[in-house]
């Protein structure tokens, strides 16, 4: 069995009912968004508890192989980025366990979203499109889809809502590597919808109430 990662955990005030998975980016931890989970301003009768897992410490080529959190190693950034796929694919099993133990508290696998931040979000794409179960969701910010080309889309997946949020002005993923995401996604038949902002590699007050809506659509009654 999978070690589960280590995770920060935000409980609903009632038992939960569904659940947002959200991983942090390169260099980060669990904690990066936990100061978002309020601004969403969800009602608490959707009862969501978010699980943000903190990556593992690895050597990362780009940083001088001195290691930090991190999903995989990158060795070359650019629009043809060189990464480990195999690191990517076991954080994406990782992040499986973590659904599986959701199932097993409690929560349908049609409540739980995927939601991951730059290389968090290139994990999310491949560990919510390859999921057995249905899923309700997945939410790439500032990110890209590096295994399109690899991924089996599992048909459980098949009409998932993905959501996209990038910043025009991102210089660490250019805005380019989002709309490649777009239609790769698209070439899986599926219809994402995509969200730009005029920011840097971040999260604007704007594009927090475009993912909060999001949350409401997938997780909100009318999903039932």
């Amino acid at each position: 069995m999978t070690d589960l990662l280590p995770t920060v955990e935000i409980e609903p005030a009632t038992p939960a009912k569904a659940c947002v998975i959200w991983l942090h980016g390169l260099g980060a931890d669990g904690h990066d968004f936990e100061a978002v989970v309020p601004a969403l301003k969800l009602p608490a009768a959707l009862a969501i508890r978010f699980v943000l897992p903190h990556a593992p410490s690895m050597p990362v080529t780009l940083n001088g192989g001195f290691a930090m959190p991190a999903w995989y190693d990158i060795m070359k950034l650019g629009e043809e980025r060189e990464f480990n796929r195999v690191q990517l694919v076991l954080s994406a099993q990782k992040i499986h366990a973590l659904i599986d133990r959701e199932i097993a508290r409690g929560v349908p696998s049609n409540k739980i979203v995927l939601a991951g931040f730059s290389q968090g979000g290139a994990v999310a794409y491949h560990a919510g499109l390859s999921y057995p179960r249905p899923l309700a969701g997945i939410v790439g910010l500032s990110t890209y889809f590096p295994t399109f080309d690899s991924v089996v889309l599992n048909q459980a997946q098949a009409n998932i809502p993905v959501l996209i949020c990038h910043g025009t002005e991102d210089q660490v993923v250019p805005i380019s590597m989002a709309r490649n995401s777009r239609r790769n996604l698209e070439k899986l038949g599926l219809v994402p919808m995509f969200r730009s902002y005029t920011m840097l590699h971040a999260l604007c007050p704007e594009e927090i109430k475009d993912i909060a809506d999001f949350y409401m659509q997938c997780l909100g009654p009318k999903a039932e």
